[in-house]
């Protein structure tokens, strides 16, 4: 009983820690473009647009980086080092002068939060694995970190924003990574026979490609390619949508903190228990579908009412989505390169949430045309995954 209070313990600090990974994302959101004006930048030379990006490119080259780090040093010292790092990165927002500078610092920020995603889902994967808890819940609880981030980070980085100023966001973005680090420090190492089967001297471009042949792990790249996409038309559109029914801005935020909500429902309740009994190769189509159905509704509300069941709708397949392609990364890779499969894993999100906005702001298509269109497409890829998860499942069994 003593080992299992233990075991839960560490568990929550591994669920704290994502927590925090995830909240320097999010809590940025609100407050980057605003803080690149308040220093000077001019929107019509498009440098405000490259501030606001050079954090998911940055992202996408340090995930597989970390990944590479974390197969050969083990999991544990890639994340102090990340939190360390990314505490110090942090605390240079409160100190930049121009536009360029703050663009320098949030590429930087990209790079060194980028380190740390893939260790920690790493060493919970290999942790979980050793208590022989049910994954499925593990990563339904991870989720739900992500969820909480996803609502906490915005809404308490907006409201000290406007009463203190973007400075004093950062610096308690700056403060929960240094309780990051102070976690990361003192947290149940794994044990040594753990450590000794995560690292490897082998971590090279070599092991990237084995992965990249692995139907199992190339179901969870593309889903998450996919829904990182779709998440990202879901961040450009929604305002646009409610603003053409002449909905209040106040109320958009609401709609977003609702699909967080649903989901984290989805993920504490007995529902949860959905992916320890369905493989996961089938959940995760199932979850895209979801997603294009709630698309659909997008598309078609034409009232503050329906755009709730929309979004309500998106947060199931949110919950659906996200533990299984962690799970799947976890099933389907080696304990020896499991940092590498979460890195590729993270970067190929980075990607998705890049051409999601990018392609549709390219095609200047309207929210509903852009609705329409990402339902469509995570119909086909859904529907190409069950064709491709039926030969993985009978294979890996």
């Amino acid at each position: 009983m003593y080992y299992e209070k233990e075991g839960n313990f560490v568990l929550f600090l591994l669920y704290l820690l994502i927590f925090i990974s995830f909240n320097d994302l999010f809590a940025q959101l609100p407050i980057v473009s605003i803080y690149a004006e308040t220093l000077g930048a001019d929107v019509t030379t498009g440098i405000i647009g490259f501030i606001v990006g050079a954090y998911s490119f940055s992202n996408l080259l340090s995930n597989l980086f970390s990944g590479l780090l974390v197969d050969k040093n083990g999991p544990k010292k890639v994340l102090v080092a990340g939190f360390l790092i990314n505490a110090i990165i942090l605390f240079l927002y409160t100190l930049v002068q121009t536009p360029e500078q703050l663009l320098i610092v949030r590429f930087l920020n990209g790079l060194s939060a980028g380190i740390i995603t893939p260790a920690a889902f790493t060493y919970i994967t290999l942790y979980n694995k050793s208590k022989q808890q049910n994954t499925g819940r593990t990563m339904a609880y991870a989720g739900a970190a992500v969820g909480l981030a996803a609502i906490g980070g915005p809404t308490y980085s907006g409201i000290v924003s406007a009463r203190l100023g973007q400075p004093e966001v950062y610096m308690i973005i700056c403060g929960l990574m240094v309780l990051g680090l102070v976690i990361s420090l003192f947290i149940k190492p794994l044990q040594k026979e753990q450590e000794d089967d995560v690292k490897t001297t082998d971590s090279s471009v070599k092991n990237v490609f084995a992965l990249l042949k692995n139907k199992g792990l190339l179901i969870a790249f593309f889903g998450s390619i996919a829904f990182a996409a779709s998440q990202g038309i879901l961040a450009y559109m929604l305002p646009l949508k409610a603003s053409s029914l002449n909905i209040e801005n106040h109320l958009t935020g609401i709609l977003i903190s609702t699909f967080g909500i649903v989901a984290i429902l989805f993920f504490l309740l007995p529902t949860n228990r959905v992916y320890d009994k369905f493989h996961n190769e089938y959940v995760l189509p199932v979850g895209l579908i979801v997603v294009a159905a709630s698309d659909t509704l997008l598309y078609l509300a034409e009232d503050l009412t329906m755009l709730f069941v929309g979004i309500s709708c998106y947060g199931v397949g949110f919950a659906l989505i996200f533990p299984s392609m962690a799970g799947l990364v976890s099933k389907h890779s080696a304990r020896t390169i499991r940092g590498t499969a979460f890195g590729i894993f993270y970067g190929c999100i980075s990607i998705g949430s890049f051409l999601g906005s990018s392609i549709t702001g390219a095609f200047t298509l309207t929210p509903n045309e852009a609705f329409m269109s990402v339902a469509v497409v995570l119909l086909i890829i859904a529907t190409t995954i069950i064709i491709v998860a039926r030969r993985v499942v009978i294979h890996s069994h």
